[in-house]
């Protein structure tokens, strides 16, 4: 299956991005930056990204290649979506501005890249666990751990399908 046709403006190769940069902090504008997997997209992913962009003015989001994904060992089949799928769902939703792949097991190549004004997880990330929060604080920015959504996740979603009898007989 080819996923060629899957564009969006929003998705920006690096060298695409680290081009763009320069004119939003010309503007004035807060960069905020997050990152993840963003496997199967739910309600709790929804509300971390409106959230994260609410903070500043313009969200890029840091979207772990299929690769990446593959090294943080969740799972033999995971991505269950490939990057293209994922970027395409993600580039949808109105909080994303910008999202960029990264295939480096963290994104802190990234961060240092785009210097972020606030750097985003979500709450099971405590801020001192954060991967790049040193290095957002040295340069004048803050770091933000937000809450949960209570009830959703991605590896919780993957299990319930996994043991549903109809897909595993």
């Amino acid at each position: 299956m080819t996923y060629d046709t899957l564009r969006h403006p929003a998705i920006l190769s690096r060298p695409e991005l680290l081009r763009l940069l320069p004119s939003l902090r010309r503007a004035g504008k807060k960069i905020v930056f997050t990152n993840g997997c963003y496997d199967l997209v739910h309600p709790g992913h929804a509300r971390l990204l409106r959230q994260a962009r609410d903070l500043g003015d313009a969200l890029i989001l840091g979207l772990n290649s299929d690769g990446s994904v593959r090294r943080l060992g969740k799972g033999p089949d995971r991505p269950l979506n490939p990057f293209a799928v994922r970027a395409f769902v993600l580039a949808h939703l109105a909080s994303v501005d910008y999202i960029v792949e990264f295939d480096e097991d963290t994104p802190l190549d990234l961060i240092r890249a785009v210097r972020p004004n606030i750097l985003v997880k979500g709450g099971d990330w405590p801020e001192e666990a954060i991967v790049g929060a040193d290095f957002v604080k040295a340069c004048g920015g803050a770091v933000r751990s937000l809450p949960l959504l209570p009830g959703f996740s991605t590896t919780a979603l993957v299990e319930k399908i996994r043991s549903c009898p109809l897909t595993n007989p």
